[in-house]
């Protein structure tokens, strides 16, 4: 029969392998939330949807529709959003206002992000939802043929 401080030795390991499976199965986003607590700014992408997530605005494309929120995205503690915008249903092959009032709401985990965009079509006088999308951070937008909005290359002019 093994002494006491021999169980120690058996059970420490096991106990915290228990605690790393039990941290790696749970609800929450399977990997650490950004430090600031913010969505990342960059290009996120994927077939027919992409998002852009700037310092002072978050654009994004569901197909040939696009929407835009101000400010920075703040995330809860479990990776979620949920933030008021504009959307524009009629933007392909030219835009058709109005830009009608949106809500914007997701999750982060990891890498990627996936966005459900509930407008309220003032025109229709209907509810349209877009998505859910799921975008990756760092892909491209493969957009078909409906183009996305680009940031501005700022460049250097030299004399």
């Amino acid at each position: 029969m093994p002494k006491p401080h021999q169980l120690n030795d058996i059970v420490r390991p096991v106990i915290a392998a228990a605690t790393i499976a039990l941290l790696a199965c749970s609800t929450s986003s399977s990997a650490p939330l950004p430090l600031d607590g913010l969505l990342p700014l960059g290009t996120w992408g994927a077939d027919d949807a992409g998002m852009i997530v700037g310092d002072t605005a978050m654009h994004v494309h569901v197909g040939c529709t696009f929407g835009d929120v101000s400010g920075r995205i703040a995330l809860d503690a479990n990776g979620r959003f949920d933030v008021a915008g504009s959307y524009m249903l009629r933007a392909y092959p030219i835009a058709v206002g109005p830009s009608m009032p949106a809500r914007f709401a997701g999750q982060l985990n990891a890498s990627i992000a996936t966005v459900t965009i509930t407008v309220d079509d003032t025109v229709q006088h209907t509810t349209v939802v877009k998505g859910p999308v799921r975008v990756q951070f760092g892909s491209q937008p493969r957009m078909g043929p409906c183009p996305i909005c680009r940031r501005p290359v700022h460049t250097k002019h030299r004399i």
